[in-house]
């Protein structure tokens, strides 16, 4: 068991190797993530052919106070098809989330499931670890991205298996809008009047934006926005300075899509997240506020610890979410008369599918943050909780009196975490949302082909991801808190989840090469009754054959015959719970909606 003691870290890995192998899209982000949390340079064990077939990755900690932990990380169980990256999206229901705005089931260009399989990964490694430190034994964790994608599409699952139907039509339409000289924004405001504002400026019919604002709105929800084709033909007609011009007298955003050539010129190289331990460079442990003990191993290895979450929408509460399966006590805070998200249709025994798939299992906590008495009340909680989480609007929290160094003061052992969306590292950034930080950052050209226009997905890719990131912070930070008897702030953010998902294009531009994947890249092919999705390596070969006139099991079997490997597309997501491939990995909750199990088991 490390000895927290004696061992002065500055940050979480320090003084650890590491030891990393298998498939390349995995492997590359856990060494990167591993080496910037502190662990020296990872070691390769072993050459894995590019692309790899159903590799399984194994990465190793330790060092130091910590004996090695050993994990895990496949592409998907054995026959179940699921072999690579364009397997993996179509079988968990990626694609057909993703292409919902054009009609049709499509790759997502970026190896998102990957992506998130590392950061898991990284995620049960920094858990473990904590558990050896707590004195709640050693597992190893392992993951998987048939489960990543499944984590990914969790709340479209969860709606899909309501008992009623969306709160938006879902039917293709949506952004990214076009100026009349050609450029490609995003538009956002959260506030129906600056909406209709904004297009009262520009003179588009009053009809249309009225029929526009509850698709647009619930986008996050739907991955499409079947607004009226008038919206578009109005910003045609428009120049971006117009455009622009309207923006600002409405209180809308709007922003131009960057090229990843862009992203590369101006990204500083900063990691995803950031510690700070409370104190300064002062590293001992504070008299009179000890580390909470561990109890027997019986849960999770988080378990006896407690999380306090402020959060909204996606990022935070999927963060929280996963502390919990780790084992956490999670506590909302919620503002009078409860989360509003709870009533958010479709809904299952009456509470919201999409909040049940993000918060089930937390308690809640009542707390007005404007009323100085709640205020008191939240600081008291906070001073016996091993964790506060938010996402609160940039400046919030200091404003309110609870910033770190506020709740330091009460719980010096506290981490503090913000998970928000620029990490003040972006000059003049726009609305932190996970649509602005896609065109801001490059992702709606990484996440499209080669001769597709840039678009950013609907399908709400950096909250989850930047949700991962967020856990990750935390878990890191509380390991750095059990090594060194301090309390610290950890700040994650979009902007670190969209440059983890698009370093690999990054790296292209800086090589001079194409950042985009070839045209055609991913595309799903039609069968007689769906779709099927060779694996990378076998794209080429598998689309030379005529499948069209064949059903999916025979179009399957013509390209097994052929050596070639290939999966099914989901297109019904209300259907994955009988989906073979995912036998044990969906079940009900308590109210009767669609949940994925954990994203990893401990062995």
């Amino acid at each position: 068991m490390a000895s927290p003691a004696t061992t002065a870290a500055l940050r979480p890995l320090d003084a650890m190797d590491t030891t990393v192998s298998g498939p390349a899209e995995i492997a590359t982000v856990v060494a990167a993530h591993l080496h910037l949390l502190g662990a020296r340079p990872a070691r390769t064990a072993e050459a894995e052919p590019t692309p790899p077939r159903a590799g399984t990755g194994r990465f190793t900690v330790g060092g130091g106070d910590f004996a090695p932990v050993d994990a895990t990380a496949a592409w998907g169980a054995p026959g179940t098809g699921v072999a690579d990256e364009a397997t993996a999206q179509a079988a968990t229901g990626v694609m057909a989330v993703h292409g919902r705005r054009d009609g049709a089931p499509a790759g997502l260009a970026a190896d998102y499931t990957a992506t998130a399989t590392a950061v898991l990964t990284v995620q049960g490694l920094l858990a473990a670890l904590l558990g050896q430190a707590r004195g709640t034994g050693t597992r190893r964790p392992h993951t998987g991205a048939d489960r990543a994608g499944l984590l990914a599409v969790s709340q479209y699952l969860a709606a899909a298996g309501a008992d009623e139907g969306e709160a938006a039509d879902i039917a293709p339409g949506g952004p990214p809008f076009t100026s009349a000289d050609g450029v490609l924004f995003e538009l956002e405001t959260l506030d129906p009047g600056a909406w209709a504002a904004f297009w009262r400026a520009l003179d588009a019919p009053a009809a249309a934006v009225r029929a526009g604002w509850r698709p647009f709105q619930f986008r996050y929800a739907t991955a499409c926005a079947p607004f009226p084709a008038a919206l578009h033909e109005v910003t045609r007609r428009r120049t971006l300075a117009v455009i622009r011009r309207a923006a600002e007298t409405s209180g809308a955003e709007v922003c131009v899509l960057r090229t990843l050539a862009e992203r590369y010129a101006e990204a500083d190289g900063a990691p995803p997240w950031s510690f700070r331990p409370f104190g300064g460079e002062a590293f001992a442990r504070t008299p009179g506020h000890p580390l909470p003990a561990a109890p027997p191993a019986a849960g999770g290895p988080l378990s006896g610890l407690t999380v306090l979450e402020a959060g909204r929408r996606i990022q935070a509460p999927l963060a929280a979410h996963l502390l919990g399966l780790l084992g956490a006590e999670v506590v909302r805070i919620e503002p009078p008369g409860g989360d509003p998200l709870r009533g958010m249709p479709p809904t299952c025994s009456g509470v919201s599918a999409r909040w049940l798939a993000l918060n089930r299992g937390k308690q809640a906590v009542e707390i007005d943050i404007k009323s100085a008495a709640d205020r008191g009340r939240l600081r008291d909680l906070a001073a016996t909780a091993d964790v506060f989480l938010h996402n609160w609007a940039p400046g919030k929290a200091a404003e309110l009196g609870l910033d770190a160094e506020d709740l330091a003061r009460a719980n010096p052992a506290l981490v503090y975490a913000y998970t928000g969306g620029w990490a003040d590292r972006i000059e003049g950034a726009p609305m932190g949302t996970d649509f602005m930080v896609q065109a801001r950052t490059g992702v709606g050209e990484a996440v499209r082909p080669d001769g597709e226009p840039p678009a950013p997905s609907l399908m709400t890719l950096l909250d989850v991801l930047g949700g991962l990131h967020g856990t990750e912070a935390v878990l890191a930070g509380l390991l750095l808190r059990t090594r060194t008897g301090r309390g610290v702030r950890v700040d994650s953010s979009l902007l670190g989840a969209a440059d983890t998902l698009t370093a690999a294009a990054l790296a292209r531009v800086g090589r001079g090469q194409n950042p985009r994947r070839a045209a055609g890249f991913r595309r799903p092919l039609r069968t007689a009754d769906g779709w099927i999705a060779p694996a990378d390596a076998d794209a080429p070969a598998a689309a030379a054959l005529d499948v069209s006139a064949l059903p999916t099991p025979e179009a399957l079997a013509l390209l097994a015959g052929r050596g070639l490997a290939a999966t099914a597309v989901t297109t019904d997501l209300a259907d994955l719970h009988r989906d073979p491939r995912f036998a044990g990995s969906i079940h009900r909750d308590a109210h009767g909606a669609p949940a994925v199990t954990d994203p990893w088991s401990f062995a």
